[in-house]
């Protein structure tokens, strides 16, 4: 579809809640931009209604491209959830349009890990062993519901993530008998988050002697900040809190 300054509001930013739009900014005198155009076309097209193709003359609408800062065309940009998340600029081989259209797209392990259900997220890790969270998901519903044998296997290849790091370390420190963790523990378990922090971080204050502890304990704080997001108050607070406990 050809979209106008008046119309991308709802052409693009509105539509782009339901379902991706990739726009292409052109212009009638860009020969790349015609040789690109069939390109996006088709990889937008091998996608159905998943995808959708948005077209901006800049000629005609130049409040859009000094808006989104197109110096050079053809510009594309790909929209998700209101907002810009991916751009390219020139011309491109056609491998790299279909993989520009693909990364919009969810996978077969995507839509797996959205239903949430224990077979589905072991059937996503199948599909995709290094969906990170896929893993992450299933570790969750084993720790809640206290099945801790596999969660070491599951989440060893993402271990590099720190959600699945803070788990790792709530399954190592689980048989630890200091009161702290263990009120941490049950606190984190039952969603007691600012309990739970305030006691792993009088743990972490007491374990100087036992640096391995010290640092599973750490895992476990900043595994709990990620979950709760880097900007929530008891992240801020607590990580502070932390860090002058370990420097």
């Amino acid at each position: 579809m050809d979209t106008t300054d008046a119309t991308f509001q709802q052409d693009v930013i509105e539509r782009s809640h339901d379902v991706p739009v990739v726009v292409d900014f052109w212009a009638p005198w860009c020969g790349p931009c015609r040789q690109l155009a069939p390109l996006l076309e088709a990889a937008v097209e091998r996608h159905g209604d998943e995808v959708l193709l948005a077209k901006v003359n800049i000629d005609e609408n130049p409040a859009l491209a000094r808006e989104y800062r197109v110096q050079s065309i053809p510009f594309v940009a790909a929209f998700k959830g209101g907002r810009p998340v991916d751009e390219f600029t020139g011309m491109q081989p056609g491998p790299s349009v279909d993989s520009f259209v693909n990364r919009l797209v969810p996978t077969k392990a995507d839509r797996l890990v959205a239903l949430g259900d224990e077979a589905s997220l072991r059937e996503a890790i199948v599909l995709d062993a290094g969906h990170t969270e896929a893993r992450l998901a299933l570790a969750r519903l084993l720790l809640a519901d206290g099945r801790t044998d596999e969660i070491r296997d599951i989440l060893d290849p993402v271990s590099f993530d720190p959600a699945a790091a803070g788990m790792l370390a709530r399954v190592r420190v689980a048989g630890v008998e200091m009161p702290d963790v263990v009120a941490g523990l049950d606190a984190l378990h039952g969603g007691r988050i600012e309990q739970a922090l305030t006691h792993l971080l009088d743990a972490v204050r007491a374990s100087g002697s036992q640096p391995e502890l010290r640092d599973d304990l750490r895992a476990v704080m900043v595994g709990a900040f990620g979950d709760l997001g880097e900007h929530h108050p008891l992240t801020v607070r607590f990580r502070k809190r932390l860090a002058q406990a370990l420097y």
